[in-house]
Order: structure tokens, then sequence, then C-alpha cells
């Protein structure tokens, strides 16, 4: 009793490629070649030295397998005998280093195969794992004379990384948070990338920031045709910033180091699709200590020696109740406009407060804001506040050179 099994990738074809060879007309085979050429079906008419032809050739080796493709394979079980077996199953798994998975289609047994029959299979698997794969194929069937046989057949596949991903992060001083994605291609063949998108967590909503506006269309900052070449890098960057139901309690965004996780999908030659989706990105939260200062207004020029008006926002970030004290320390060259030593009263946990102040400066030039000062009167500590922000200090009274 014969039975066999075969196992076949099924993948898009690819171009077939010409060698051209050439030569001018006075060397000795004359127009020997380019009459060849014309003659050969897989060269472009018209266009015979191009190495790209107009025909398709079929998978000549298994190839590479990239994590996020779709493996797809035939599988073919042939009676080789001259007698019909009965109640052949095939089942085929896929073996990998954490787990093994079914991907047959029916687990249900074939009554009979009769001779030089045989049965056929397609399965598909979305690959989710890098690493060493097999795929196993067992096949158990009763002869005519009632004994049970069995056999298996094992194919083994690397699959590789195709995109290397390196993220970073910036907190602004706004609870906004800035990512930017590095994404590089570390296969052979040219990539089209379909999307690249950001999925935020339950507290963030995002912005995407890789597009240009052009009139009423925006238009993406790598052009119209999305390619990333072999070993090319890419940027992308995105906003995240809180909801207004979390951007109120500071001591909830304080602690938060999820940020959500990046969707990549793209296409490879003919349209081959592939699709990663990175683990739960995080991040170090940046450490306000027991309260927070942060700017909620503040201009970006002002004029030499006149006062202008800010707006800070003072956050609770302890877990307990403080009575706070606003003291203003002039500094070279900015003066605090208002009484020193206010009375802000008790901020409780996660509690906000915000606080328009007064001052000018008294020098030119880029000039940074310092001197604020609070205290908590119950534990009689001091948390000093300096280089808050900058503004650009102009003299209104110059007029340019003419």
């Amino acid at each position: 009793m014969v039975f066999e099994a075969h196992v076949m990738r099924l993948t898009k074809p690819t171009l077939f490629t010409n060698m051209p060879v050439t030569c001018e007309d006075r060397d000795l085979p004359g127009d020997l070649f380019i009459r060849l050429m014309k003659d050969d079906p897989s060269t472009v008419k018209g266009a015979e030295t191009l190495i790209l032809g107009e025909m398709l050739t079929l998978p000549q080796n298994f190839g590479n397998i990239f994590l996020g493709e779709t493996f797809s394979s035939y599988i073919s079980v042939h009676n080789d005998s001259n007698q019909v077996v009965k109640d052949i199953l095939v089942k085929a798994d896929l073996q990998t280093s954490s787990q093994r998975l079914n991907l047959s289609a029916s687990n249900s047994a074939v009554s009979e195969l009769k001779p030089e029959c045989c049965i056929d299979d397609v399965i598909h698997h979305e690959v989710k794992e890098i690493g060493t794969h097999i795929l196993v194929c067992a096949v158990s069937y009763t002869t005519q004379t009632g004994e049970k046989l069995y056999f298996r057949k094992f194919f083994k596949f690397q699959v590789l990384k195709p995109l290397d991903v390196k993220t970073k992060f910036y907190n602004a001083e706004t609870d906004e948070v800035f990512l930017e994605a590095q994404i590089q291609n570390i296969t052979t063949s040219p990539m089209f990338m379909e999307k690249v998108s950001l999925e935020p967590s339950m507290m963030y909503n995002v912005t995407e920031l890789n597009n240009v506006s052009a009139g009423i269309e925006s238009e993406s900052t790598f052009g119209r045709m999305s390619y990333l070449q072999p070993l090319d890098t890419r940027q992308y960057l995105y906003c995240l910033k809180p909801k207004p139901e979390f951007a109120e309690k500071a001591g909830v965004i304080k602690g938060v180091t999820v940020i959500g996780k990046l969707d990549i999908v793209w296409k490879t030659n003919l349209g081959e699709r592939g699709r990663l989706q990175t683990s739960q990105l995080q991040r170090m939260a940046p450490g306000y200590g027991d309260v927070r200062l942060s700017l909620e207004l503040i201009p970006d020029t002002v004029s030499l020696e006149e006062p202008f008006d800010i707006t800070c926002k003072i956050t609770n970030c302890s877990e307990r109740t403080m009575d706070l004290v606003l003291e203003m320390c002039n500094t070279r060259s900015v003066h605090w406009c208002g009484v020193s030593g206010r009375q802000l009263g008790k901020l409780s946990p996660s509690a906000s407060l915000s606080i328009p102040l007064k001052l000018l400066s008294s020098v030119q030039g880029l000039q940074s804001i310092s001197g604020l000062r609070l205290t908590d009167t119950f534990l009689k500590r001091t948390y000093e506040y300096d280089d808050i922000a900058q503004v650009c200090v102009v003299c209104p009274y110059t007029s340019p050179e003419s």
C-alpha cells in the first residue's frame, strides 16, 4: 500500500526576467541576437532589451515568509496503489515555538479513496510568530483487509521579521504626548505602505501629523506613492491628548504608562498583503512631585517694561489636601506685579486651580520666567518653580533703520 503526501506553498507569481545579449551590427553575430530576442515570447515587443518581460513565473522554491503575512499551502494526498482505501483522515497542524495550531478545513474522514485519486486541501494561516515553524501533515486510513495505517510528514520553514519598529516619546507641558515611530523595511524587496495608524488607549485622543494641507485636500508627507525601499526608514508622528474626563484628574494621568498600539498594513509584489500590530506601547510617565505648576496662557512676544498677563495652573498631585501660599520673587530681568504671599486656600488631591498673574520685563531678548514659590502650610514645605517658560521681550520704541 503506497500513499503520497505533497505540500506546495501557494504564493503569487513573479515577473519573468530576461538576460538580454546584444552586440553592434559590425560584430560577427550581426543582427542575430536582436532577431532571437524579437522571436522570444517572453520579451516586451518593441523593447526587447528590457530585463522585465511580459510573462509570469511560478515560484521555484519555498521562498521567504514574513511575520504578518498569510501563509497559504496546498496539500494533496494521492493513492498510488491499485486498491481502494477507506476512512482517510488528513490532518494539518502548524507547530510553533509556543503553540500547535490545527489548520485543516475539515476534521471529518473521507469514506473511500480509489486508486490514482487524491484528496486536496488548501490551508491558510496569518503568521503571528517569528522563528521556526513546522507544518505537520498526518494521514490515517484503513486498508481493504481492515488494517489501520498512519504516517506523517514534516515541512520546516522560518518566519522572518519584515519591519524594524522603534518608538520615541516626547512629553509636552500641556499634558500632550508626541509619539515618533521609526519604521524600517528590513526585507529585500520594496513595500507599499497602505496604512500606519495609532490606536490610542482609552484615555487619549490621537491626531496624525503625517499629512500636509494642500487646499481642501491633505497630502501625505511621503508623497502619493508610498513605497518603502529595502533598508529605508520612515518617521511617523502622532499627537496624543488626554480626553476631557481624564485631563481634569491629574492624579490619574500621572500614573499612565500605556499609550496605545501601532497598526501597520503593507503590500509587497503583486499585492501580497501583510499586517502587524505592535504590543501596547508604554512610556515612562513624567514625575511632577506633590504639586505641578503649568502655564495655560502666555504671550509669545511682549513689550519692554510693559506689564503682560499669564495664567498658571496649580495641580495637587499628592494624596493629601494642601493649604498653599503663593510667593513671587523678582529676578534680574523679570519683575512680578501684585501681592506676594497670597493665600490660595486648600487644594484637594487631584484638584486644580487657575491663577492669573501679571509681570513685566526690564531686559530685552529671550527671558525666562522664574521666581514662583508655593508653600504648603500643613507640612511647612516650599516648592520652587524657575524657568517655567520663556518670552521674547522687544522694545516698542525702536524704529527700523531705513
